[in-house]
C-alpha cells in the first residue's frame, strides 16, 4: 500500500470503520471496549452466506501490530496476525491466520472449507478493500 503505515495501521485498528469501507462486512458489535483491548462480534458474507464470530482485538502501537483471537463460532481458537511492513515499492500489509481445527480427524477439511473456503477469501477482499480505501483517501486533495 501507497500510504504511510502509521495511517494503514490506524484504519486497520479502527472496527467502527470496517462495515462502512468494507462490503463484505455486515457489522462489528462490541462487547468490550478499552484503546488497545476490545472484545467484538463480526459478521461478513462469503459469497452471500453470511457468517460471525466473536474475537479479541489486541491493538499493540508499540509494535503497530493487530491481533485477534476468536473466541467462538467455528474459528474458535485461531490466532490472527496483522503486521505492516515498510518496503521500497510501499507497505506491505499481511494478515496471518493460525487455525487449528479442535477435532483433529475433520483437520484436512475443515482447513479446506474453513480455512481456503471463508478465511482466506474474506481476508484477500478485506486486504483489497483496505487499500483502495487507504490509497483513495491519501490522494485526496483538500483546501
Amino acid at each position: 500500500m501507497r500510504v504511510p503505515r502509521k495511517a494503514i495501521f490506524l484504519t486497520a485498528a479502527n472496527l467502527e470503520l470496517w462495515p462502512k469501507i468494507l462490503p463484505h462486512y455486515r457489522y462489528i458489535r462490541y462487547l468490550e471496549r478499552s484503546p488497545d483491548r476490545n472484545v467484538v462480534v463480526m459478521a461478513a458474507t462469503r459469497s452471500g452466506i453470511p457468517i460471525s464470530w466473536t474475537s479479541e482485538q489486541i491493538i499493540d502501537r508499540d509494535r503497530l501490530e493487530i491481533r485477534f483471537h476468536h473466541l467462538k463460532a467455528f474459528t474458535k481458537g485461531m490466532r490472527v496476525v496483522w503486521t505492516f511492513d515498510e518496503t521500497p515499492e510501499g507497505v506491505l500489509v499481511k494478515i496471518a491466520h493460525d487455525l487449528k481445527f479442535r477435532v483433529k480427524v475433520l483437520a484436512p477439511l475443515a482447513d479446506k472449507i474453513i480455512g481456503d473456503f471463508f478465511v482466506s477469501n474474506i481476508a484477500n477482499k478485506t486486504l483489497r478493500c483496505m487499500k483502495a480505501y487507504v490509497e483513495a483517501r491519501a490522494t485526496r486533495v483538500t483546501a
